[in-house]
């Protein structure tokens, strides 16, 4: 999608001319990455698929900006130290933390591995990189910070418990921030998006029905960074927001308990 040019001017004075997206090789971070490019940022590109990122970042140089990929695993401290020293010499200004992942199913015969190191690269990731870039930022006198939250994110949610718990911690850590940051010059958004088409719901293992493009996303999130705190970006969103509007959390959480079992009926061999 493509925005006005005075737009995308206003968005580097206000930030500055270097971005960092985690998750850049797939999904949302890709799309705002993209995003990014067409409005001139420069961007330090960050996933594990070293062959993904470079391929994007060749992509990227034909808009005529500069990329620098970082192929670093985030559910691990080394992986988040490696990502801050590469960024160092660069005048970063904002942070987009799109890394994530979600798992589905029973919490007692999921893999408690990789519910830890979702804990780790949804959680730990961003509260790592979030302590490291809102200090260079708040030395700058400026900057933003975008976090990936989801609908899920509102209520305890059976079948994705873990998964709903990671995007919770982000969404609380987010609102704090937010004001906590800004009289710093720091901008703090969380983007809590309903189910999106990505690579998620097959490392999930979920039969997702009505989803989003990722590409729909990256305009109303950026639209939103500096005047909100929460942003819920894309028409599938705001219905899904509209529909549970008024619920206690309880129910809330009855009926997604019901949507996540239709997700992975597949799992217990439902046809």
């Amino acid at each position: 999608m493509s925005i006005n040019d005075d737009i995308a001017k206003q968005r580097r004075r206000a930030y500055g001319p270097w971005a960092v997206v985690t998750g850049a090789s797939d999904g949302i971070g890709r799309a705002l990455a993209l995003a990014l490019a067409d409005q001139g940022f420069n961007l330090v590109l960050a996933a594990r698929r070293a062959t993904a990122l470079h391929e994007l970042a060749a992509q990227l140089a034909t808009r005529g900006v500069m990329t620098s990929v970082v192929a670093v695993d985030l559910s691990t401290p080394k992986g988040c130290h490696a990502l801050a020293a590469a960024t160092e010499d660069h005048d970063v200004g904002l942070l987009i933390a799109a890394a994530g992942f979600g798992t589905s199913g029973p919490f007692m015969t999921v893999n408690a591995d990789s519910e830890a190191e979702m804990l780790a690269v949804n959680c730990g990731a961003v509260l790592s990189l979030t302590h490291v870039f809102a200090r260079r930022f708040a030395t700058r006198g400026r900057g933003g910070i975008i976090m990936m939250g989801s609908l899920l994110a509102f209520q305890g949610v059976p079948g994705a418990a873990t998964y709903a718990a990671t995007k919770a911690f982000v969404q609380t850590l987010g609102e704090g921030l937010h004001r906590e940051f800004k009289p710093a010059g720091v901008d703090v958004l969380v983007a809590a998006p309903g189910p999106v088409k990505t690579g998620f719901a097959a490392r999930a293992h979920l039969n997702m029905g009505f989803a989003l493009s990722p590409d729909v996303l990256p305009e109303p999130i950026l639209a939103a960074l500096g005047r909100r705190i929460t942003v819920r970006p894309g028409w599938l969103s705001w219905l899904l927001e509209a529909a549970f509007l008024g619920q206690s959390r309880g129910l809330r959480s009855l009926i997604l308990s019901r949507v996540m079992a239709g997700m992975t009926q597949h799992q217990r061999g439902v046809t």
